[in-house]
């Protein structure tokens, strides 16, 4: 994205991001982090029900239908739900590198309308990674991933600990989480929520 703020331009000293040896293979679908996510979870009627895929080093795809649910002027997607999108897609890239990270800022440009019916196509990758930040940019295309950009953000995420959503959740769904007894669907309830 041109014109993105300083706080988003990784420092002289940032590395390469480097894949986790651990972590999903190129096409493998990510499943959903937690249940009631309003971006990936089965358990919201209204969510985003988006799907990412792994793509190949520290890249992810993924995908949604704009539902009328959704919706903000009469017949297009809301601004604030097409954010959404693109913070989910770009929060589940730190499952590329099997670190819990929440978004620390995230700007987008919105470039075209986007219909109610529409899928919206997104690729995300990370950047540069400089102590406990992590740069990432992500692009939505409309029609395909070859269609036209409609949505695009670069973001920083900041690692935590896990204690972050103990510190700051709601009790009674931090312990279900936690009992989990999937230890990657643990794992990924705290992947993303600020």
């Amino acid at each position: 994205m041109n014109g993105s703020s300083a706080s988003l331009q990784p420092p002289a000293d940032a590395v390469t991001p480097v894949r986790h040896p651990d972590a999903p293979a190129p096409g493998e679908l990510l499943g959903t982090h937690y249940e009631h996510c309003f971006g990936c979870g089965p358990g919201q009627p209204h969510g985003l029900h988006l799907e990412a895929r792994a793509g190949e080093g520290v890249s992810l795809t993924a995908e949604f239908t704009v539902q009328p649910a959704h919706q903000g002027a009469p017949g297009l997607a809301h601004g604030g739900v097409l954010a959404t999108a693109l913070d989910e897609t770009l929060g589940s890239l730190n499952w590329m590198l099997r670190t819990i990270a929440v978004t620390g800022r995230l700007e987008t440009d919105f470039v075209r309308p986007v219909p109610v019916g529409t899928a919206l196509y997104l690729e995300a990758e990370v950047t540069a990674v400089a102590g406990r930040k992590i740069y990432c940019t992500a692009t939505g295309r409309i029609g395909g991933h070859d269609g036209p950009v409609a949505v695009r953000a670069d973001a920083l995420f900041i690692e935590v600990k896990v204690d972050h959503f103990i510190d700051h959740g709601r009790e009674e769904e931090i312990q279900a989480a936690m009992s989990d007894p999937d230890q990657v669907r643990r794992t990924r309830a705290f992947e993303v929520n600020p």
